[in-house]
């Protein structure tokens, strides 16, 4: 953009607008809301993002920017459960990848918010190398529960608070601990 596009708004920052079309979309109108930056030209900095609206930038920027970057800390911080790879461009099967990719990333916060920190501020890859990686263990059917012991799990104690007798911990709090896609099996853990 030129530097004529920029009004400036107070030293070190300036916001320029501009529409904006992504290529071969018939939506919109969308405009690229553009704060640049530090004074000298060789300092600037550009951090745009879209917007639907052609309201006043400064404004825009400072209410909306802190909510839109919760959405993207997200997906940063979950990419590596299959967020920035695109197998396929079949929409049903994005949808699906999408959708799992969901599912784990609300069962991996569950089980970060228990375990506490360090782990809470731990990404998805740092979870799998250093923890889901080196786990061992075994699974065995008995009656209606399935049963997966783990040996040597990091933070075994808080797991075992959380995870052992998981039917009924689940059943006090008013769940139904049958998993009706697992022909109504109970799931319980055991960390040795």
């Amino acid at each position: 953009m030129p530097t004529e596009a920029f009004t400036c708004h107070w030293a070190g920052y300036a916001t320029a607008v501009q529409p904006y079309s992504p290529y071969g979309s018939q939506a919109g109108p969308y405009y690229e809301l553009v704060p640049r930056q530090a004074e000298r030209p060789e300092d600037w900095q550009f951090h745009a993002f879209l917007s639907t609206t052609n309201r006043d930038p400064v404004e825009t920027i400072a209410r909306d920017y802190p909510q839109r970057w919760h959405i993207e800390e997200f997906f940063n911080f979950e990419q590596s459960l299959g967020w920035r790879r695109a197998g396929t461009m079949n929409v049903n099967i994005r949808y699906g990848q999408m959708t799992m990719a969901l599912l784990a990333q609300t069962v991996i916060h569950q089980f970060r918010t228990r375990l506490g920190p360090p782990y809470q501020t731990w990404d998805a890859r740092y979870l799998a190398y250093d923890i889901f990686r080196g786990l061992d263990g075994d699974i065995r059917v008995r009656d209606d529960t399935i049963i997966v012991t783990y040996y040597n799990a990091p933070n075994a104690d808080r797991l075992r608070a959380e995870y052992q007798d998981l039917p009924a911990k689940l059943r006090t709090e008013g769940v139904d601990p049958r998993i009706p896609w697992l022909y109504d099996f109970q799931l319980d853990f055991r960390f040795k």
